[in-house]
């Protein structure tokens, strides 16, 4: 049963809607399918799941792109109905023939509506019923089968280089040609199984190893190799000795701990490290912009450059009233091939490729235009749209605001093993000491062996407060004690270090998701590398999968917020942004390039998309 038709604009003005009677639909589902998919350039997928307690619906769609118009309809997961993507093209077809951009009421289209519907439900009711109905059974295949069981007449087929062979395929088979009669045979044996001839000639057959090559290989140069290999035995590399380390019978130290005592004197690192990158701002500027503003009126020059490898494979169409599928495939397979040498993973990059598609099909071509230009075009907006936040998430305002409820603002910080978490979380302490906030880190890895030393360098260095109960403690508790120990002392923010965990070990990430459900911290951040393509979707939707499923909480807590690491090391490589984002739907909110505590900033959008296309 359909539950809902709904047409309306790309600007959301809703033109006309068909609702069940009796029906209510349970919570959003049509806002839920704009956010999900429409506004993250995923509506190159077929359809879209919404669950809600009590409900499940399967929303699909349709896109009129010359017209600006969606068409969505809304049914019951479990109905699986058969006609719907019929329906909908129907629907688009009529209701583009009577729009009118000035018009915003279309009652007459009730009953086309009800008309198209019985034809689609009647002609899926014939589809049925056809397929239970059921295509007659192929004969050959059974008789084949018992001709196999009563001995086997297929060893009568002639076979290359050699004759026909016996029914039975035993010993007396004839073989004609070179072959020996050797008990083998190019029949089926009484045993129903094919056997090829091993011998021919005294020699191997082909696909055996040639003895005669093996003559010739030993040879080499009019020497043969036995000669070289002994003359080569004789020389013995020489061995050497490894002096035996002495130790000190009386060590100066009592325990291994080789880090800085804490009476030195060390000098505040603000005033050797200077101003955090986060709060500069990144000039993008390109050659094609350059030469944009010094040669004006050189337009052909300049779409030249900006279309680059495009250009140089793809013409533009004159006439071409209307984009088919067909025309854009051969640029689509092109910028896909491109995303995917930036290292975007190649799931996220057929997506994109289709949601584009999906966004251009049907579309007018303007006179003089490429359609290389219109796909890149369309592919810069979609990588803007995604890699742009959805929501604002501003830290210092959050702080400021936490700090008038008297309460401290908690972040976790949350990877795989060996990405950088505990270093990128002293930059971010860092660059927040630079805005007078008071910071306390929170020493929660409890599982790596050196990681307690480790923050507890960093904290030292930065001269903030640390909290840390050792090791092998419960790192959910040891956070709660934190948080209570920060009010106490009267800290703004609280940054949370926790073990490093492979998104597949669940006994680490059941802990985690203890640890924020006990916590309930302000903003939970995953810490990625910038390194990894595919495995940046594994990452982030198994982290995102467990902490939902492994939550108590009927509302678990998911990833707020990346922190990127390593994107100094990348070149131009920088599809993990692009894929991370896309997977998870959270911002790139801080990029750390480098290893002071000033190289972290911001992402700066223009920067990625440029580069990817490029």
């Amino acid at each position: 049963m359909l539950e809902q038709l709904l047409i309306f604009t790309r600007g959301g003005l809703i033109l006309w809607t068909y609702k069940e009677l009796g029906n209510a639909l349970r919570g959003s589902p049509i806002d839920a399918l704009i956010r999900s998919c429409l506004l993250e350039e995923r509506s190159g997928a077929a359809s879209y799941n919404y669950d809600v307690p009590g409900a499940a619906y399967t929303l699909k769609w349709t896109f009129h792109n010359d017209l600006g118009l969606v068409f969505v309809a809304v049914y019951q997961k479990i109905l699986h109905l058969l006609y719907v993507d019929e329906l909908l093209a129907m629907v688009k077809r009529e209701f583009s023939e009577i729009y009118d951009p000035k018009k915003t009421v279309y009652n007459e289209f009730d009953d086309i509506f009800q008309q198209l519907r019985k034809e689609a439900e009647a002609r899926a009711e014939d589809i049925k019923k056809s397929k239970q109905v059921g295509k007659p059974v192929n004969n050959n295949l059974g008789k084949k089968q018992g001709q196999l069981q009563n001995g086997g007449t297929d060893g009568g087929n002639k076979k290359k280089g050699g004759g026909e062979s016996g029914k039975d395929g035993g010993d007396g088979d004839k073989v004609k040609g070179n072959a020996k009669e050797n008990g083998h045979s190019n029949g089926r044996t009484g045993n129903g199984v094919v056997q090829v001839n091993c011998k021919e000639n005294g020699n191997s057959t082909a696909g055996a190893f040639d003895v005669n090559k093996l003559q010739k290989l030993r040879v080499k140069g009019g020497k043969k190799v036995d000669t070289v290999v002994n003359k080569g035995s004789k020389a013995e590399p020489t061995k050497k000795i490894k002096k035996n380390r002495v130790w000190d019978d009386s060590p100066k130290e009592s325990k291994l701990d080789f880090t800085d005592p804490m009476s030195e004197n060390i000098a505040v690192v603000a005033a050797v490290e200077g101003e955090s990158m986060m709060d500069k701002e990144e000039i993008v500027s390109s050659d094609s912009e350059t030469e944009e503003d010094e040669e004006p009126g050189k337009d052909n020059k300049v779409e030249a450059k900006k279309k680059g490898w495009f250009s140089s494979m793809f013409q533009s169409i004159a006439g071409k009233a209307k984009l088919e599928k067909a025309d854009l495939e051969p640029a689509l397979k092109a910028l896909k091939d491109r995303l995917m040498t930036k290292n975007v993973a190649e799931e996220i990059a057929e997506k994109l490729c289709e949601s584009v598609a999906a966004s251009l099909e049907g579309k007018k071509l303007g006179s003089f235009t490429r359609i290389s230009s219109t796909v890149q075009a369309a592919m810069e907006e979609a990588l803007a749209r995604i890699l742009t936040p959805k929501r604002s998430i501003d830290i210092l305002r959050d702080v400021h605001a936490a700090k008038e409820q008297e309460k401290p603002y908690v972040v976790v910080f949350v990877g795989v093993n060996g990405v950088g978490k505990s270093t990128n979380l002293a930059k971010v302490a860092y660059w927040l000491l630079q805005h007078n906030i008071n910071v306390m880190m929170a020493a929660c890895d409890t599982f790596r062996s050196g990681a307690v030393e480790q923050l507890r360098t960093h904290a030292r260095r930065l001269q903030i407060p640390i909290f840390e109960k050792g090791y092998e403690k419960d790192p959910a508790i040891v956070a709660k004690e934190a948080i209570q120990e920060a009010n106490r002392n009267g800290s703004d923010v609280v940054l949370v270090d926790t073990a490093g965990r492979m998104q597949d070990n669940e006994p680490l990430m059941r802990a985690l998701s203890k640890l924020i459900y006990v916590n309930s911290p302000d903003l939970i951040l995953f810490v990625g590398e910038a390194l990894v393509g595919n495995d940046a979707v594994d990452q982030l939707s198994k982290f995102n999968q467990k902490l939902g499923d492994l939550s108590p909480s009927p509302d678990p807590r998911l990833i707020d917020g990346i922190l990127l690491t390593k994107f100094d090391t990348i070149d131009d490589k920088v599809g993990a942004a692009l894929s991370m984002v896309y997977i998870s739907g959270a911002p790139v909110m801080f990029v750390g390039c480098g290893q002071s505590y000033t190289d972290l900033k911001k992402l700066n959008v223009k920067s990625i998309v440029k580069t990817l296309l490029k």
